[in-house]
């Protein structure tokens, strides 16, 4: 593929470019020509036209020469291949390859222009290239005439142009158009990668379409210039020794290496862990003080490629306005930019690399029982993404004590339930207790023992234990945060965060082009007494529009999982009317189950498939409120997504535990909805048996569909999706690479692309919610989120190492806005457990009967107390049981409840037991929240964020830096003054020197008269 300059060039020595009017004309009779029709030279000498006054001049640009370093081709590629077998280098096999472009090209279709006759091409001549502007005319009145009009300039340009050697006109179709300007784009942006000091080495384009892959290094010049401009700490000479825990913490800690040292992971580990190397952000000035042994290893890959990916953000092209590397990835000009792998990860290749390492002691599920090797991953795949694994490991880690307690706590119920005065006397059939139907006219009393399987199983999570896990859980998410605030601090010592400066980020494509639509737009209404100096942004009436759209498609949003819940609670409502009618006894006695089970199953579908739809809306709203940097729209999209996701995950859970059973009403005044349901009621043993029921299959769903099936399935079908693509898309022709084995980089364009941390925070933050919102309920939740998250870590981990690409390495002292979510979570977890204790449990009526309406002080009785009775003669018309079956004349039926008596003034209003039980559950929710809350402000006062130690030997390294500094310049000055001195004494010995030689000098040469001349005496000064 030819390279030509985008302007157009002629030589200087053609008749008619005498002057400027004339180059003008010419330039405008080609304006509309190049639209369609490119001229195609001949030869590869370019000529471009001067920018500095307009007039054109002959110029041969070696353009291709410079700006492909390596135009690798034939037997030099496979030369290379001998030389480089890994593909992390350039065919020299010494430059290494930092940063990889990768792109699509396509040849041109020739077609040339009707009615037009392309003369010879002459060899030898200067050639001139005119390139499509990407104007096709549309929208115009008249396109025929414009077309027409378009070929008249064009051949009138060409006659105006008679001797012009070497032109041969083509037609352009729009997709070569297109194809043409991206091509111009990236050479450009090439150029100018080459004046910011970069290296580049390109593949050939011998196909008539295919990928091609921009290769780039950055010399060391270029290495030192950013990583100062950057403010990188690097490791100087200086080593400092690290205080140790003295005392029995020592002896603990001596004592726990030992036990867990079979659990270490077998990864290269610092020879003397006791000492520290000094860092100081890199400074060309003070080079001497750092520990420079190689200049080629000095800076690791991942910092080399974090260099590389600034420079190709600010690096810019005028064609189009695009401000960096994002506007050309947006616009398609380049497919892809990413960091190389270290190689292989698996393979008949000894040579072991980083990420080879991770994968074997990491990345394997046969390596689940080890620690995670968080200072390899910080190094290979930076800061960033190391937090989150240090978070998510920890976090794992703090599962196992929450974990046992839910073991106990569930096993105490499994023990007790024998015991449990409530079950036995629900489960004793000969406590007659005739319930009123569930349903009218075709539902039948029934007894209550006939639920006592649902009885015992609501103890097994309903028993005092319940409210102790409540508070522990509620501790426990206190003592997390702290402990991770700890382990952040320590990292970020070890990492050398300590003191990192916000970095200044670049603005967004996506503002970049809406700016600067507002600034052409205001260009052409604005007078020029306007000040021009003033800086323009995007004001929040320019956001206006995001913003309206942002409130009510988030309202809509949530209205639409509201509406799926409701959906859920018809579609429950009328099934159990449905199968009520049913004349099979089995199936009309198994209707809770049935309909329970088959609502909570479709309930998790509808959640799976809103979080799909929920994540695309929450980035589409993210978008269109066009964020200035990365970090504003990764904040604002983690908050969208995160609200939505929220409500989507817990809506149906708040139903069941707050809602469901509530609106009622009572026999003979039932609650309806579509003018012939009644409103679903709780099981006979309560809700909080249908909370976890529904609680457990949606967080045990989420976990093995959407969190490991999904993360397993989807990358690699869309690996297959884009290899499928590319297989059907490249034209089979012969290709002299076909023969050689695929680099590095082909390997990596394969993988998926990595796009950002945001889904694997949001699944164990939505798990963090389900550990801890509704423990009270489910006092296993801990436990399968343990074992999800021993799988979790080494999927994420497998992904991280083997399916996608090699992120870009950030620079991130915190885990950001997700700590802020955490402890909300945290605190909101105290006030949903204390209702669900007070609201959805049993816990409060039985304290409040054993204590206050008990006559000994059991529970004998409690079953009896919180039933009320009702007159059956007094149930609506038609709503009565037809065909009753049930053994014996029923005048008064049973509902839970507290309420009047038939036989009572004020029959079926509330009772003061009612009143009562209200009373002590509110008073409940005040002192448990309360009490609570102050514990977990006692274990954050009493844990402190920074670990004593790190504080001490922060302090430490800024005196151990200070001092470090004094001794070198200290240094300095006395060799300048060695240098100095030795200086003098050098121009003393030679002016001595000299002295001696004139007096020696003078001594050779007498007078005529005898006498001797001095010589010296003639040129006393010297």
């Amino acid at each position: 593929m030819e390279t030509h300059m985008p302007d157009f060039a002629v030589p200087s020595s053609h008749p008619t470019l005498n002057g400027r009017k004339t180059a003008k004309s010419a330039r405008d009779s080609f304006s509309a020509y190049n639209s369609k029709y490119l001229t195609v030279p001949q030869n590869r000498t370019s000529w471009h036209r001067s920018g500095t006054n307009g007039a054109l001049e002959a110029s041969v640009v070696s353009y291709r020469s410079s700006i492909i370093n390596n135009y690798v081709e034939g037997t030099q590629t496979r030369a290379r291949d001998k030389a480089s077998p890994s593909g992390l280098y350039f065919r020299d096999s010494k430059r290494k390859v930092d940063y990889v472009l990768a792109y699509h090209y396509r040849k041109r279709l020739a077609r040339h222009v009707p009615g037009a006759t392309s003369p010879e091409p002459r060899r030898g001549f200067a050639s001139v290239a005119l390139v499509s502007n990407g104007s096709t005319g549309k929208g115009r009145a008249e396109p025929q005439q414009q077309q027409q009009q378009q070929q008249d300039d064009g051949q009138r340009a060409l006659q105006e142009w008679p001797g012009l050697p070497g032109l041969e006109v083509v037609e352009l179709s729009p997709l070569d158009t297109l194809e043409e300007e991206k091509r111009l784009q990236r050479e450009e942006y090439e150029r100018n990668l080459l004046e910011a000091g970069l290296e580049i080495e390109k593949d050939p384009e011998n196909k008539s379409q295919g990928v091609s892959f921009v290769r780039i290094h950055a010399p060391w010049q270029v290495l030192s210039r950013e990583a100062e401009l950057l403010k990188i700490k690097m490791p100087t000479k200086k080593m400092y020794e690290i205080t140790e825990e003295k005392g029995i913490l020592k002896t603990l800690n001596e004592i726990w290496c030992k036990l867990t040292e079979p659990l270490q992971p077998q990864v290269p580990q610092q020879e003397n862990t006791k000492m520290k190397t000094l860092s100081y952000p890199f400074s060309r000035e003070k080079i001497y003080l750092y520990n420079i042994k190689d200049e080629d290893t000095f800076f690791d890959n991942a910092t080399r490629s974090r260099i590389v990916r600034e420079i190709l953000k600010r690096t810019f092209t005028k064609a189009r306005n695009s401000m960096g590397i994002g506007t050309l990835l947006a616009n398609n000009v380049y497919d892809a930019a990413y960091p190389l792998h270290d190689g292989e990860y698996e393979g008949q290749n000894e040579d072991m690399n980083e990420r080879k390492l991770l994968y074997q002691e990491w990345a394997r599920y046969g390596v689940f029982y080890k620690f995670q090797p968080i200072d390899l991953i910080r190094k290979y795949f930076g800061e960033k993404i190391g937090l989150y694994f240090a978070w998510l490991g920890l976090y794992t880690e703090f599962l196992i004590p929450s974990s046992v307690v839910g073991i106990i706590v569930f096993l105490y119920g499994c023990l007790t339930i024998e015991s449990d005065i409530p079950s036995k006397e629900m489960c004793d059939q000969r406590n007659a207790f005739t319930m009123c139907p569930l349903c009218d006219k075709f539902c039948d009393y029934w007894n209550l023992s006939s639920a006592c399987a649902t009885a015992q199983a609501s103890h097994l999570f309903d028993n005092p234990a319940t409210v102790f896990f409540s508070i522990f859980m509620a501790l426990w998410a206190t003592t997390f945060l702290e402990q991770w605030k700890r382990l952040q601090m320590r990292l970020s010592y070890f990492w050398d965060l300590t003191g990192l400066e916000e970095e200044e980020e670049h603005p967004r494509p996506e503002y970049e082009t809406k700016l600067l639509q507002k600034k052409l737009k205001n260009k052409n209404i604005t007078t020029e007494s306007s000040n021009e100096n003033e800086k323009e942004k995007l004001t929040w009436s320019d956001r206006m529009p995001g913003y309206a759209a942002n409130f009510g498609l988030i309202l809509f949003m949530i209205m639409l999982a509201f509406s799926a819940v409701f959906g859920v609670i018809v579609y429950r409502i009328t099934t159990a009317a449905a199968l009520s009618f049913s004349t099979n006894e089995t199936t009309r006695s198994n209707v809770r189950v049935t309909v329970t089970a088959t609502a909570v199953i479709i309930n998790l579908v509808v959640v799976l498939i809103l979080d799909e739809i929920y994540g695309a809306v929450a980035k589409w709203l993210t978008e269109i409120e066009i964020p200035k940097t990365e970090k504003t729209f990764e904040e604002r999209l983690i908050l969208k997504a995160f609200l939505l996701k929220f409500v989507n995950s817990y809506a149906s859970i708040f139903y069941v535990a707050f809602f469901k059973g509530r609106f009622v009403g009572r026999p003979g005044r039932y609650v309806y909805v579509f003018e012939g349901y009644r409103m679903e009621e709780c099981a006979p043993g309560g809700c909080l048996m249908e909370l976890c029921i529904q609680l457990s299959i949606i967080m045990l769903g989420k976990q093995l569909i959407q969190n490991n099936l999904f993360e397993i399935g989807i990358p690699k079908l869309k690996k297959l999706f884009r290899k499928l693509k590319d297989e059907r898309t490249e034209v089979k022709e012969m290709d002299t690479n076909q023969s050689k084995d695929p680099q590095q980089w082909d390997l990596d364009y394969i993988l998926e692309p990595f796009t950002g941390l945001t889904p694997e925070y949001m699944e164990m933050i939505i798990q963090f919610g389900f550990v801890t919102l509704f423990v009270a309920s489910f006092p296993l939740a801990p436990v399968f989120a343990l074992l999800n998250n021993i799988i979790e870590v080494r999927l994420d981990a497998k992904k991280f190492v083997t399916e996608l690409r090699r992120p870009d390495t950030v620079r991130e002292k915190d885990i950001g806005i997700w700590y802020n979510i955490l402890s909300g979570i945290g605190k909101l977890s105290v006030i949903i457990n204390a209702f669900v204790i007070a609201v959805t449990s049993d816990f409060i009526p039985r304290l409040m009967y054993q204590y206050a309406y008990s006559q000994n002080g059991t529970m004998h009785g409690f079953i009896n107390h919180t039933l009320s009775y009702f007159n059956v003669s007094q149930l609506k018309a038609g709503t009565q049981p037809e065909n009753s079956l049930f053994a014996q004349e029923v005048s008064f039926c049973r509902f839970k409840d507290y309420r009047e008596p038939p036989w009572s003034p004020h029959q079926y209003e509330f009772s003061k037991q009612y009143w009562a039980v209200l009373s002590a559950r509110l008073a409940f929710v005040i002192l448990f929240q309360n009490l609570v809350m102050f514990l977990s402000v006692l274990v954050d006062w009493m844990i402190p964020d920074i670990p004593k130690d790190i504080s001490e030997q922060i302090k430490k390294e800024k005196t151990v830096l200070v001092d470090f500094f004094l001794k070198e310049e200290h240094e300095k000055l006395k060799l300048i003054e060695s240098f100095i001195a030795h200086d003098k004494q050098k121009r003393r010995s030679g002016t001595k020197s000299r002295r001696t030689r004139a007096a020696s000098f003078s001594q050779c040469h007498r007078s005529p008269k005898g006498s001797f001349t001095s010589f010296s005496s003639q040129h006393t000064v010297v």
